[in-house]
Order: C-alpha cells, then sequence, then structure tokens
C-alpha cells in the first residue's frame, strides 16, 4: 500500500496497517516532518476547537493533556509520539511529493510519480492529504502591489516583528479567531476586515489541575468517561444546531448572549451579528474575539476592499488606511480535493474531470472507475459538530477490511449513486445548503465537504459498506 500524507488521516491508516500485522506500506510526505495541519498552522493561538480528549484517537488516548482544548504544538507532540509508539519510522518517506498516479489494470497496480522523477507501485492507494492544506488567497485588486509585509496564517513568517506596526487581518474565520487576539496584544493598529459575521459560542478552556491530570492519566475509566460525554454532547445540541433543529436553537441563543455579553457597545454588536442560520459556516469557539474587536487599538472593518495599493488597503467607502502588514486568514482551498496530483482511472479516465461539476465519492472514500483507491477525510466527509478523528478512524476502518481480503475492489455505480441520492437530500435539510458564503461550497454553491448526517450512522454506513 502506498500512502500520500502524514497528518492525522494518513498516520491512522499505517497504525492500522501496523496493528494488523501488515508491514509492505510505505507513506509519502512531501514536507520534511509529520503532522499535516499541525505542523503547518504555527500562528500565535494556533489550537483545536475539539476537546482534546476526543481530538485523539480511540486506539492511542492521551492521559497528558494539559488543557481543556489542545494547542497546536500539543497536537504535533501527540502525533509523534504515535508514530514513534506504532514504530512508522521505518515507513514514512519525508520531502517526497506524488505528483500523480495512474491505474494499470492489466497488471492491477497503481503507478506513481513523485516529483523527483521516479516511479513506485503500489496494489492499493489511499490519500490522506485532508481537505485544509492549500491556502486560499482572496482574489482583491493590487494584492501583489504591496509593498509592506504580507502572508497566510498557514505559513506564519515568525521572523516579522509585529510590535507597533499598523496591521490589517482580512479574513474572520476559525484561524483568525485564534490569531487576532494575540497580534492585538503587540500591533499598534489594527484593522480587521470582515466580510460577514460569524457565530461565536463560549469556549470552556481551563488549564487541567492536579486531580483531573491524575483521573486522566491514571484512571481509563474516567478519561473514556469524559470522552463520551464531549462526543454524545457534540452528537446532540452542536448536530440539532446544523440540522436546524427547534433544539438546536439553543446554540443559537448561547451565541447571542455570548455576543451580548461581551460586546455592550449596540452598533458594534448589530455588525457582529450574523444574518445567516447557525451552522451554515462553521461554528466559532472563542472567549477573546469579542473583547479584542472591542479594543482601542483595534478596528473592525466591514466596507468591502476595493483594492490593495503599495502602502495600504482601500474600502469601497473611499476610505484609505496605511498598512505595514497583511494577514490573511482566508482558509483554504477546500473543496480543490486532491490538486494538483493527478489521479487516473481504469481507461484513462482522470479524477478531476470526473469532479468537473464538484468532488463526489462514496461515503467520501472511493469512485466508480478508481479501483484500489481510497480517500480518508475525502469529498463529504468534514463535520461541522463532532471530531474528524472518529470520522477518519471510520474510514481506516473500511479500507483495512479491503485490504485483508485482497484482490481488487471497485464501488458500483449503482453503489455510488444511491449514496449521493441519499446525502445530497440529507444536505438540502441542514444549515450547509443554506445562503452564505462558506468553505463548504464550491464557486456554484454546492457542498461538497461536509456530511449531514450523524457520525455514529457514518460509522454503521462503513461497516456495512
Amino acid at each position: 500500500m502506498a500512502i500520500i500524507g502524514a497528518g492525522f488521516a494518513g498516520l491512522c491508516m499505517a497504525i492500522r496497517l501496523r496493528r494488523a500485522g501488515i508491514d509492505d506500506f510505505v507513506v509519502y510526505e512531501k514536507a520534511d516532518d509529520l503532522g499535516g495541519v499541525w505542523r503547518d498552522n504555527t500562528y500565535p493561538g494556533a489550537g483545536c476547537d475539539v476537546p482534546s480528549v476526543l481530538y485523539s484517537y480511540s486506539f492511542a488516548q492521551n492521559g497528558h493533556w494539559s488543557r481543556s482544548f489542545p494547542l497546536q504544538g500539543e497536537i504535533l507532540d501527540y502525533l509523534h509520539a504515535c508514530a514513534a509508539r506504532f514504530d512508522l519510522a521505518r515507513n514514512l518517506r519525508f520531502r517526497t511529493e506524488v505528483t500523480a498516479a495512474r491505474y494499470d489494470a492489466a497488471a492491477g497496480l497503481w503507478h506513481i510519480s513523485l516529483s523527483d522523477g521516479t516511479e513506485e507501485s503500489a496494489q492499493f492507494l489511499v490519500t490522506g492529504v485532508g481537505q485544509l492544506n492549500r491556502p486560499r488567497y482572496p482574489d482583491v485588486p493590487g494584492r501583489h502591489q504591496f509593498l509592506g509585509t504580507s502572508f497566510h496564517s498557514a505559513e506564519w513568517r515568525h521572523d516579522h516583528d509585529l510590535t507597533g506596526r499598523r496591521v490589517a487581518v482580512i479574513g474572520t474565520g476559525p484561524s483568525a479567531v485564534q490569531f487576532v487576539p494575540e497580534v492585538a496584544k503587540q500591533a499598534g493598529r489594527l484593522y480587521v476586515f470582515q466580510r460577514s459575521a460569524n457565530w461565536v459560542i463560549p469556549k470552556p478552556d481551563r488549564e487541567y489541575g492536579r486531580v483531573t491530570l491524575t483521573l486522566l492519566s491514571k484512571v481509563p475509566p474516567a478519561r473514556l468517561g469524559l470522552r463520551g460525554a464531549i462526543y454524545l454532547r457534540a452528537e446532540t445540541a452542536l448536530y440539532w444546531a446544523i440540522r436546524g433543529r427547534r433544539r438546536g436553537k439553543l446554540v443559537e441563543f448561547m451565541a447571542k448572549r455570548h455576543l451580548k455579553s461581551q460586546i455592550p457597545n449596540p452598533a458594534l454588536r448589530a455588525r457582529l451579528t450574523p444574518t445567516f442560520p447557525i451552522g451554515c459556516k462553521r461554528i466559532l469557539i472563542s472567549d477573546d474575539w469579542y473583547p479584542t474587536l472591542a479594543r482601542e487599538n483595534v478596528e473592525l472593518v466591514t466596507d468591502p476592499i476595493s483594492r490593495i495599493i503599495r502602502t495600504g488597503i482601500d474600502t469601497a467607502d473611499g476610505t484609505h488606511r496605511p498598512i505595514d502588514t497583511i494577514i490573511y486568514g482566508t482558509g483554504f482551498l477546500a473543496t480543490e480535493f486532491l490538486r494538483p496530483m493527478e489521479i487516473t482511472g481504469r481507461d484513462g479516465a482522470r479524477l478531476h474531470d470526473v469532479w468537473k461539476d464538484g468532488a463526489a465519492a462514496y461515503l467520501g472514500l472511493t469512485v466508480p472507475g478508481f479501483p484500489n483507491f481510497f480517500m480518508l477525510y475525502g469529498p463529504g466527509t468534514n463535520l461541522g459538530h463532532n471530531s474528524i478523528i472518529y470520522m477518519i478512524e471510520s474510514q481506516a476502518e473500511f479500507v483495512l477490511k479491503r485490504v485483508l481480503r485482497g484482490g481488487t475492489h471497485e464501488v458500483t455505480q449503482g453503489q455510488f449513486d444511491a449514496q449521493q441520492s441519499q446525502v445530497e437530500a440529507a444536505l438540502q435539510d441542514t444549515a450547509f445548503a443554506a445562503d452564505c458564503n462558506s468553505w463548504y461550497k464550491t464557486a456554484d454553491g454546492k457542498v461538497t465537504t461536509n456530511w449531514p448526517l450523524r457520525t455514529l450512522t457514518y460509522r454503521m454506513a462503513t461497516r456495512r459498506g
């Protein structure tokens, strides 16, 4: 087997193979270290919005998290510890980028092209590159004319001192909600350019005390109980919110109360009140986002950007703001699955041609015409309410079952069509399909990233599939 990517997904697949007694696999990683998004995103305040006890493998639970919500460095350390525990070093190939893969039906093999010009072959091909690995920049006139320092939050310039500078942050999504409070502590003046307000709920984060740490590390039932309680809360309250259920209004009420309690200024509060249903975009979790926007050195800008010039940013109302540094918190090219790799299946079918109207896969895992090819965290498997690690484990088990059987495995067109019809119907009854500009959607408004049902429903489907 060939696995592409050494983040949470690729490592999960590798560990499941190792635990099943399979050693004939390789993990290709284009970077010089493992970790995926937790290696790349090192901006100040970077962390996870899923509680630490749930944001981990069920088969390698960590009893030594330092706090309720893990920070980037701690998650990366966890992944390194997992790789060491399951002896993956001999299977990892760093600085090895896969540029293309082509299925050879006569040989029953995938021929894999690497960036150094060499080619290798494998019976099974699994991608674990995820959805959030290619930074997205906004299409703003003049962006390349700016003479100051600019960078994306996923490519943070740690060598650039923000102290006293006039800083612009473009974007107010999950990354910005974490790094903006840290930037505001350094910048002389901070302009936060918001296209649309997001729903934000409180973040019950705290450092674990001695008693909690002892329970989590020494009493496995306590850790399992906490993990289960967090999972069930996500599968109820947050799930009801994205499904538009009446009980989901509790989450919306919580968000509105959070906004009112932290932003006493009615005018600013009105600009921070979303106009779309909760769950249409990622629900953000933060206790310091709103207080930061109320600071004296911070200005929330809601007028559209008309252009970026060499010395700053102009908005549609005619205002020019001189800027030293621009930080793009504009997310990722989430709907451009597997690009820029070229995947060619049976009879020369190119995957990106098959996906010309939007990426789709059977249970997010496999596509007709592409035998023994599987995707972890593929199309339609992102979540708006729970831990993606749970989904990834379900996917790895699906793949492992087929590897252990041997032979050739390919989903039929009928299976694919039936499952897609079910998912598309379910999506229409979710907030994901509501009228908002979201990274969940393609340019023409098709939701291609998210799973619309419960995670337990997905697990059961992957067990049957």
